[in-house]
């Protein structure tokens, strides 16, 4: 491919010397040559005992640097994954390290304006209004107690229970003071449905058995509950009037038509934003398709390994490691790696495709604008711009998603 390079450094004299020697030092450090102490056996002796090539390594890591800027010089291009490494010669007198250095790949960008899309303008229905209503009606109504009664479906009981399966206490089948919640499907099949008509105080024996799709061990096998009723709780929906209204945050809102309509717009901006972010999708996908753009494997596994890394973090933040992950749910480090190969793909052809329009605009910033924005993105963090620079690495990185941002308006403004 075009944008592949393999260029050889040679390293020999008095550099190659100089890197050999400081091996030797290290080395000589490390290892106990009979008749001396560690780090005092003269060169001539250490080499006739260990030979010269227990050095080679640690020499190779003393030139690395320089032979890598070398190459980079020679190669005048700046790679866009990390540079391959073979050494393909190495002796007392010298080394030839042979970097394969892959650039960014050559971009034919297409037609990327007029592409014929159609934006939808969101619209928002009566049982729409109704639904969400009914949803904000839920997301405040009180689970209080039941003074008296019996469970119902919806209610919430609190329940002590211990399930016994062959006669012995179930492992993990024990709770006190359980609140469950009658439809939720938390339990086995069965188990809920038993305690609706049960009353506080009531103790019941329930015999069930696991479905068949349950763990291994216990599958089809029939299970005994025994559950006491330590209290009832109910949902108690509020009204619609003022006290709702200010309780959603609508301190203005009087009457139920204003509701109504505040409700309206609610739902039409959100159902507005998924529209857009489709219409984004497709003119992105449509003028990626008209670019031309050959992209090497190797551009593509640095991609999956840097989502997969992300896929880690949001793992960590949730308490869990990416080996138990696997292990759960049998997707093999191979596997995720092939299950992101064609979000990563298309990501990294969006990449170029906003970087060939930003060229082709002739997008740029000055320092200052730059400065303004590097400030208002430290705001909206609640740091420095100082700190955001230094999480960054520079402020190159964001007067390059300036300039991304900027692209994809284009794109979404002549479509």
């Amino acid at each position: 491919m075009k944008n592949v390079k393999t260029i050889e450094i040679t390293v020999k004299g008095e550099k190659w010397d100089n890197a050999l020697d400081k091996a030797y030092k290290k080395k000589n450090k490390e290892v106990k040559i009979e008749g001396f102490r560690k780090g005092m056996a003269p060169k001539e002796i250490y080499l006739k005992k260990m030979g010269i090539e227990s050095l080679y390594m640690d020499a190779i890591d003393n030139v690395m640097d320089y032979a890598y800027a070398e190459a980079l010089k020679e190669a005048k291009t700046t790679p866009v994954v990390e540079p391959t490494l073979d050494i393909k010669t190495i002796n007392k007198d010298e080394v030839t390290f042979a970097f394969t250095i892959i650039s960014k790949p050559e971009v034919k960008l297409g037609e990327y304006k007029n592409l014929g899309l159609k934006k939808e303008t969101a619209k928002v229905t009566k049982e729409e209004i109704d639904a969400e209503i009914v949803k904000l009606k839920e997301q405040l109504a009180e689970i209080v107690p039941k003074e008296s009664g019996k469970v119902e479906k919806g209610n919430t009981a609190v329940i002590d229970f211990e399930g016994f399966v062959d006669g012995k206490s179930l492992e993990g089948g024990k709770g006190e003071n359980y609140p469950l919640e009658i439809g939720s499907n938390t339990f086995i099949p069965g188990f809920e449905d038993g305690l609706i008509g049960m009353e506080i105080g009531e103790t019941k024996e329930l015999n069930l058995k696991f479905p068949d799709n349950y763990v291994q061990d216990l599958k089809g096998k029939d299970v005994k509950f025994n559950i006491t009723i330590r209290e009832i709780k109910e949902r108690i929906i509020p009204e619609v009037n003022e006290d709702f209204y200010k309780d959603l945050g609508f301190e203005d809102i009087k009457t139920e038509e204003e509701f109504n309509k505040e409700v309206k717009n609610v739902i039409k901006e959100r159902k507005q934003a998924e529209i857009d972010d489709k219409f984004i999708e497709e003119c992105l996908n449509a003028a990626s398709n008209n670019m031309e753009v050959e992209l090497n494997p190797e551009i593509i596994d640095d991609e999956v390994h840097r989502m997969i890394h992300q896929f880690e973090e949001q793992l960590k933040m949730q308490g869990i490691k990416l080996e138990d992950y696997s292990r759960i749910t049998g997707m093999t480090h191979d596997k995720l790696h092939e299950q992101m190969e064609p979000e990563a793909t298309k990501r990294v052809k969006y990449r170029y495709l906003l970087e060939a329009i930003a060229d082709n605009e002739k997008i740029e910033f000055t320092d200052k604008e730059v400065e303004e924005k590097t400030k208002e993105m430290a705001d909206n963090y609640g740091i420095s711009p100082e700190e955001l620079i230094k999480a960054y690495g520079s402020n190159d990185i964001v007067k390059y998603d300036m300039r991304m941002h900027k692209a994809l308006e284009i794109l979404k403004e002549n479509n």
